[in-house]
């Protein structure tokens, strides 16, 4: 029984979000089972030739996005004139003959994956990452308020339409979590199987912690993207709350980047903005964390969540999204409306023996947590008769 040749194209790789971290996993899961893969990619540092490598049964294909590309995030760009590797993409992917094209969304890349999947006859396979629609809802907020009450949520809903229209071109559906998957299942009738994620309890470990052991510092942090639909906003009201509910030395901890960046620092005049960490840096910097603060409600998943988790931080998450089926409520981190964030924070930095049982309690759950078992399930899901 041969496993299937599948054709990967993620809508970003070498960024620094879920779909990147999560496609980085994938190829290397496929490295190391010696499985026929071809990835076909963005280049992130923007040569001016593409880039196709070999190597085993791996396959990569980079393109280089043009001058022309439009900026949707800080590190994020769509490119009009992708369509120019036509037949590049064409001339590789018949030689490399894929029984599934696996895409990401609806970029230059998944509008590519989908299109030669209906132009080669090859079945489509999808998976959700990004709730487009909540953030087109949310970003568009500026705006909508000062227009016809509800026209946000017309919005949201037009843009779920369409998104779901796009994903009910694959013949099998992926997503984080149950929630996901039903709304999905529903709306494109196609089947959807759980694509969790996985984590490096290497890297991301307890022992990576530097501070002194009787260091009286509370240290809360966020890691993402600083943007609106992570409600990175309601951080500086924790902050001022906390200070009246504990009366201790507490401080934030920011990792990442974002266009609300300035406006944190503004607000937040005693945190650390660390800017983008990776590797160690990004493991020492969760160790030696107390808490995760992550009060995002559109996250489909929440990998910083489960890296926390890892680290022996625990965790406080909205009801809303991913992140709530990592944390164990009262076990591993807390659940809580935005109004409770500073009142659920404060009576667990009041009680150190809870906050040290949530630490190995974390830790035990994030060992669980594989990659391999991650990618595994998606190969069993893919439509694909197995061949001799």
């Amino acid at each position: 029984m041969r496993p299937p040749r599948v054709a990967y194209f993620p809508d970003s790789f070498h960024e620094v979000n879920g779909v990147a971290h999560t496609s980085r996993n994938f190829v290397s899961f496929a490295q190391r089972r010696d499985l026929p893969f071809l990835c076909v990619r963005a280049s992130g540092s923007r040569p001016r030739q593409y880039l196709f490598e070999t190597e085993g049964n791996l396959q990569t294909l980079e393109l280089p996005r043009s001058r022309i590309s439009i900026q949707m995030e800080k590190d994020l760009f769509f490119d009009p004139l992708f369509f120019r590797y036509a037949s590049l993409i064409a001339r590789t992917l018949r030689a490399f003959s894929p029984d599934v094209i696996h895409i990401t969304g609806p970029s230059e890349l998944g509008i590519f994956g989908a299109y030669f999947a209906w132009k080669l006859g090859i079945p489509l396979a999808a998976s959700w990452h990004t709730n487009v629609h909540e953030y087109a809802a949310r970003r568009l907020a500026w705006l909508t308020s000062r227009l016809h009450p509800g026209i946000d949520h017309a919005i949201e809903s037009s843009a779920l339409a369409a998104t779901a229209r796009f994903y009910g071109l694959a013949k099998v559906l992926f997503a984080p979590n149950a929630e996901l998957c039903r709304m999905l299942e529903a709306t494109t009738h196609r089947p959807c199987h759980l694509m969790q994620r996985g984590v490096d309890t290497v890297l991301f470990s307890p022992q990576h912690r530097t501070r002194p052991a009787g260091d009286p510092t509370i240290i809360l942090g966020f890691v993402g993207r600083l943007s609106v639909e992570k409600n990175v906003a309601l951080l500086p009201v924790i902050a001022r709350e906390l200070t009246a509910l504990t009366h201790r030395s507490v401080r934030f901890l920011i990792i990442g980047q974002g266009a609300e960046e300035q406006s944190l620092k503004a607000a937040l005049p005693n945190a650390d903005f660390a800017g983008v960490l990776r590797g160690q840096a990004l493991a020492n910097a969760y160790a030696n964390m107390d808490l995760l603060v992550f009060p995002s409600h559109t996250d489909t998943f929440g990998n910083v969540v489960l890296e926390a988790l890892a680290s022996g931080v625990p965790a406080i998450v909205t009801p809303d999204g991913g992140p709530k089926y990592i944390v164990r409520d009262h076990e591993t981190g807390y659940i809580a409306q935005d109004a409770d964030f500073p009142q659920s924070i404060a009576s667990l930095l009041n009680d150190p023996p809870r906050l040290a049982r949530m630490r190995i309690a974390a830790r035990d759950y994030a060992e669980t947590c594989t990659w391999d078992a991650v990618f595994e399930r998606v190969y069993a899901a893919y439509p694909y008769p197995s061949k001799p």
